[in-house]
């Protein structure tokens, strides 16, 4: 059919050179799948490449502690994805013997392994005949045919799976799949594409129909929460400092935080002095409160948009179990917070 030659005569002159493309190794590719869930290929690329060199093989990624994961992990986002890496892997290394399913219904059974994700596996490591749809694939497709189905709604992946499917050839899946969200991520771009070099800028339905920027349709719209964290930087006389695990469904479970106040909204300096002293930090005499930075910061996630303020706090006395500067930056935390350790300006 023209718009596979088109399209894989597209992808050999095209491709990028990607580290997971030179194997079937369903291990590497499996933790380049992951990595790549709601992350740009640039952003996790270096990080596929200290997990290979940290965890070679599955069973050594099992092996690992958590903590290492997630500390491995930190600025990568969407933290459930470390720890459905991690028992997965445990779950390959010790109950299959480090085998790796080698069918997509099989694939479909591990945690954190979607349709997507089953999909990549098996064609690219055993060339089972099936398809990939992705956002660049809803993006591809929709245009080329001109198709307006809501690609938030759950039946409409059935539809493009279906039409994907007609496409892909049996003998070569993988490269058809590797080569279409190639093209959704290079050319078939989400806002202003260059059609004018577009290799189907002839046969394109919606470049004909000026529509290239209405499509794909995706009606449903994300509803953001915003939420009001103030974090407590603690100072005793020794120069330690306290953190606390998150161990609470939610966001940046198993991760560290300073101890937080919740407000609901930017809470101002007496409130927080208040608040401070008659209930979170009521057993330390606090000498000193003084916020570090005057500009909230305001860190966005998926569905939430954290309005971010930190507390340096001076106490008196020595804390229990408190953490130094340079143990505090072994443990694995949000970037955010992170970020706020890497640039402080006190030391502990």
């Amino acid at each position: 059919m023209d718009f596979y030659n088109i399209l894989i005569k597209w992808y050999l002159q095209n491709k990028r050179d990607l580290p997971w493309r030179k194997t079937t190794n369903p291990y590497q590719i499996w933790l380049s799948e992951i990595m790549l869930q709601q992350t740009r290929v640039a952003q996790g690329m270096p990080y596929f490449f200290v997990f290979t060199k940290e965890f070679p093989t599955v069973k050594d990624l099992a092996d690992a502690s958590e903590e290492k994961v997630l500390k491995l992990w930190q600025g990568l986002g969407y933290y459930s994805r470390a720890r459905n890496l991690h028992k997965t892997a445990q779950f390959i290394a010790y109950e299959l013997n480090g085998v790796f399913p080698d069918s997509y219904k099989e694939l479909l059974k591990l945690k954190g392994v979607g349709e997507y994700t089953a999909a990549a596996i098996a064609s690219f490591s055993y060339n089972e005949v099936v398809p990939v749809v992705d956002g660049n694939v809803f993006r591809v497709l929709s245009r080329y045919f001109d198709i307006e189905t809501d690609i938030a709604l759950p039946a409409t992946k059935k539809e493009f799976s279906a039409l994907a499917q007609e496409l892909m050839p049996s003998d070569n899946p993988a490269i058809f799949n590797q080569a279409i969200m190639e093209f959704g991520a290079l050319q078939c771009v989400p806002k202003n594409p260059d059609c004018d070099i577009c290799v189907f800028n002839d046969s394109c339905a919606a470049l004909q129909k000026k529509k290239v920027n209405m499509l794909p349709v995706k009606l449903k719209k994300t509803k953001v929460t915003n939420r009001f964290f103030n974090y407590l930087i603690l100072e005793d006389t020794l120069g330690n400092t306290l953190i606390q695990k998150r161990t609470a469904k939610g966001i940046w479970h198993n991760l560290y935080e300073f101890p937080l106040l919740e407000t609901q909204e930017i809470a101002s300096f007496d409130f927080v002095a208040n608040e401070v002293q008659k209930t979170i930090l009521a057993s330390y005499t606090i000498l000193s409160i003084e916020e570090c930075s005057e500009t909230t910061v305001i860190h966005k996630l998926s569905h939430q948009h954290l309005h971010i303020q930190f507390w340096k706090i001076k106490v008196e006395g020595v804390i229990v179990d408190g953490v130094d500067l340079e143990k505090l930056k072994t443990f694995p935390f949000p970037i955010v917070i992170y970020n706020f350790i890497e640039n402080m300006e006190v030391k502990f």
